[in-house]
């Protein structure tokens, strides 16, 4: 399992942006992907499979953070942004009286990459399942 933080966004270009056009430029950016935006991720929390699936049983069955948890399984990745903080957030800090050391470790540095978020809405984290 690897949970992948952006980093940067840049501009897949040969030439230089024209001054005049640089604002374009910011706000291409800012609202979205576009045709020659790139998003760059960096993993920033790595967890075994097994583990990983203890781990999201420790969130509260049938809660909603749980099936958005679970959709890795189900669909090999899933996508963590702005949206999902508050749920995600509130379920993951419910749910450390229930953890073991290691998962209340990776709560903790998910809560994190979650607080990151929250603070830079642009932000966001793609988690997938490490074939072996």
């Amino acid at each position: 399992m690897v949970f992948s933080q952006l980093s940067r966004k840049f501009i897949d270009e040969n030439d230089a942006t024209p001054a005049e056009a640089q604002q374009v430029v910011y706000y291409s950016l800012a609202i979205g992907h576009h045709l020659g935006v790139i998003d760059c991720l960096e993993a920033a929390l790595t967890c075994p499979w097994d583990e990983y699936l203890a781990w999201i049983a420790t969130l509260e069955a049938g809660s909603e953070a749980r099936r958005k948890m679970e959709g890795v399984p189900k669909y090999g990745e899933i996508v963590i942004d702005i949206n999902h903080v508050p749920m995600l957030a509130n379920a993951f800090d419910k749910a450390r009286a229930a953890q073991t050391s290691q998962q209340k470790e990776w709560s903790t540095m998910l809560l994190s990459m979650l607080h990151d978020i929250h603070q830079e809405n642009a932000i966001y984290l793609m988690v997938r399942r490490l074939r072996d």
